[in-house]
């Protein structure tokens, strides 16, 4: 059978574009399925596509290609699809237009499949209006009737009468929908969502994080988590909160949290994908929306085996999670309620660890096999129904009496996304070879390389420590495939008692061993840091070191590694209106020193006229540990261009080496991103407002930053101390 998913855009990471990667990918297993996005924005899909699924564009909207077509004369008409309301009158990124319904509808017109499955407003309304006889047409709700605009609303409410089959992912929404709609001939019913299992180590309750994920919008209420989290903050010191996902709510996130003085321990960690990885890091997952449609990332995190806490919202959590799998807490207890439900899993280990593997139990109803079935049961019913479906419910029916329990032997070709068909005798491409990492205990690095992806022949492992002058390289043999390929693939160990990585970012290869040598780059399938959250920097005999795979912008496998004969490790940072002031713990391979004679100095990007030092103080009975504190002042007093950098590093007396000061431990690549201090203004005579802040730099250590505005921004303008001594 013929399978065509219509969606606005495959391109993304939202919820609708995983659940039809997911949808598909499933039932690519005995059918042809072909995704067909109206839009095309960038030149690879961010969440792959099974490989035996088709995806297909209608619409070219990268900027930088000459089959652009965001500049196309029919996108000066109008979309005549709920031209009032929906993506025509509330899309600024892909604005519907008589584009659209040209392709959209020709598309419908000419596509031979036998389903077609339409996945937001928009698309049903076409769907319903362009659709054909000859295939069986199904929409989706991937929000919910009460969350739509009453317009349209009332728009959908009629194209779905003229459906087949209209299909919401929770009973709630399908009991709505049906009361709504009573004499409506379409089949309204729920399947909710599938999520696969990933293919990760589960979460071990351990690590003091609490993970959210979704779009940073209104709905999801990231504001009440955040409050929630502020009120039981002291009360467990060593708790983060992590929010995962963009959005238009980041800018006012971002002030809450620095207004609160949050911003040490929340953290925005941005769009990540596959999100699976991030959700094992947690020791319990929050949900804090007003309106969840279904609650994908509910499962996602149950999966990973994560104990959930989430409103109890409409429509999909309660029909998800129950007291044994996680926490319910009623939208009107408000901010008080859901910061009591955080403290008191935060304070029951045990009860995180039961809720969390009856999570990851319950999480298995929802696999994309299981999901699959209900939909070719839907189709089955459709096409045995009393609506003349002339030969396509003759196909179906042969279809479902011929079906075999096994996945069809049938092969189906991939097409590079594109506007126009790709011949069916396009090669497809050659697999790369593909690679599974994840941090080790002891701080090393496991690689599990596909064996079905590797080039014929004996191979070595390959990392190449990136511009380098010296063009070092660490090389290991890979295992011969046939006799160490295990479960998780043929595997290669980076051991840091065994292996000398210097600091850097290394790419990764497989390199054949004969003459003339092949390398050939390794994708990243998965990259686990989950092990790393919360450990400081590893003491080796001879460096202090931290290793941490990661997935590159282009989809490789790299690593990050640290190396250094000593390292002051930032545990906290305390901002003021004129100072910062720095928690930090000594790590170093040679004897303990005393740090009572140690100074931070700044170091100018400008030159050494413009450096200053501040003292040092040690903490008592905790060798190692040490605070100091930066005044403004003192940057501000040699602010000598627009703007100026200090970089700050620990003295421990006047003729050692520099130690760098940063976050090298846990398991966070790029700290640029995530740990994000808030900037004080202050006057300067010369140069006017001047925009302060400390900041961690591409190698995660601490800097200072000293910008001069143009003009006065939000951030509150103070005083500069007069005090003679700073």
């Amino acid at each position: 059978m013929k399978i065509a998913f219509l969606i606005n855009n495959a391109y993304g990471i939202g919820g609708t574009i995983r659940a039809t990667a997911n949808l598909s990918r499933a039932l690519a297993a005995r059918h042809d399925v072909e995704v067909v996005s109206v839009h095309r924005v960038n030149d690879e899909p961010e969440l792959a596509l099974d490989e035996r699924v088709r995806l297909t564009t209608l619409i070219d909207m990268r900027q930088d290609r000459p089959t652009y077509e965001g500049d196309h004369p029919l996108t000066r008409q109008p979309c005549t699809m709920f031209p009032d309301t929906g993506a025509a009158a509330n899309s600024a990124r892909l604005p519907y237009s008589a584009l659209q319904d040209e392709r959209i509808g020709e598309w419908l017109h000419e596509t031979d499949a036998e389903v077609v499955i339409a996945t937001r407003p928009d698309l049903n309304g076409y769907l319903a209006r362009d659709g054909q006889n000859r295939h069986l047409r199904i929409g989706q709700e991937h929000l919910s009737l009460d969350a739509h605009d009453p317009t349209l609303r009332d728009h959908q409410n009629e194209a779905v009468a003229q459906l087949d089959a209209f299909v919401t992912v929770s009973e709630a929404d399908a009991a709505q929908y049906r009361r709504a709609l009573p004499k409506a001939a379409a089949r309204i019913l729920c399947i909710p969502n599938s999520v696969p299992r990933p293919a990760v180590e589960p979460s071990d309750h351990s690590s003091n994080v609490i993970i959210a994920a979704g779009r940073l919008a209104r709905v999801k209420r990231y504001d009440r988590l955040i409050d929630a989290f502020a009120k039981i903050a002291n009360l467990h010191p060593s708790w983060t909160l992590r929010l995962y996902g963009r959005g238009p709510e980041r800018p006012n996130l971002r002030r809450q949290i620095d207004e609160l003085g949050l911003y040490d321990r929340v953290f925005l960690m941005g769009a990540v994908s596959p999100i699976e990885s991030e959700w094992a890091k947690g020791a319990l997952a929050a949900v804090s929306s007003d309106m969840e449609s279904f609650g994908m990332t509910i499962v996602e995190a149950m999966h990973c085996g994560l104990p959930v806490i989430s409103t109890d919202c409409p429509h999909g959590p309660a029909e998800i999670i129950d007291d044994a799998t996680g926490v319910l807490v009623p939208l009107d207890a408000g901010v008080d309620g859901y910061a009591t439900a955080l403290d008191q899993l935060i304070t029951d280990a045990p009860r995180r660890a039961r809720l969390g593997t009856a999570a990851r139990d319950r999480a298995d109803a929802y696999a994309p096999s299981a999901v699959a079935d209900r939909y070719e049961r839907l189709f089955q019913e459709l096409a045995h129904s009393h609506r003349p479906r002339s030969t396509t419910a003759t196909r179906l029916r042969s279809w479902w009496s011929n079906r075999r329990t096994t996945a069809s032997t049938t092969s189906v070709a991939r097409r590079t996304p594109s506007p126009t068909p790709v011949p069916p005798s396009a090669a497809t491409p050659p697999e790369r070879p593909t690679a599974h990492a994840r941090n080790t205990s002891d701080g090393g690095i496991t690689i599990d390389l596909d064996p079905t992806t590797l080039p014929v022949g004996p191979l070595d492992f390959l990392a190449r420590l990136r511009r380098d002058p010296e063009g070092r390289t660490l090389r290991i043999p890979v295992p011969d495939t046939a006799s160490s390929s295990g479960p998780d693939g043929v595997r290669i160990t980076l051991d840091p008692a065994r292996h000398l990585l210097p600091e850097g970012r290394w790419d990764c290869y497989v390199v054949g061993r004969d003459a003339p040598p092949t390398r050939t780059r390794l994708l990243c399938a998965m990259a686990e840091r989950a092990r790393r959250v919360g450990r400081g920097p590893d003491l080796n005999d001879a460096y202090v070191t931290s290793w941490l795979p990661y997935e590159t912008a282009d989809g490789f496998l790299a690593l990050r590694t640290w190396q250094r004969r000593a390292h002051a490790e930032i545990s906290g940072i305390t901002i003021s209106d004129e100072h910062a002031t720095v928690t930090a713990r000594l790590f170093t391979v040679a004897s303990p020193t005393s740090l009572h004679h140690s100074q931070v100095k700044a170091v100018s990007r400008q030159g050494d006229a413009y450096d200053f030092t501040v003292p040092v103080t040690s903490t008592p009975d905790d060798t190692g540990a040490f605070s100091f504190t930066v005044p403004y002042a003192q940057a501000l007093t040699r602010h000598s261009s627009p703007h100026d950098l200090w970089d700050l590093r620990l003295h421990l007396d006047d003729h050692g080496s520099p130690i760098p000061l940063g976050r090298i431990g846990g398991d966070i690549v790029d700290r640029k991103k995530t740990d994000a201090l808030p900037a004080v203004s202050m006057p300067h005579d010369a140069y006017g407002t001047a925009r302060v802040k400390p900041f961690f730099t591409v190698t995660n250590d601490l800097a200072l930053s000293l910008r001069t505005q143009e003009e006065t921004t939000p951030e509150r303008l103070v005083q500069p101390s007069t005090n003679s001594d700073v």
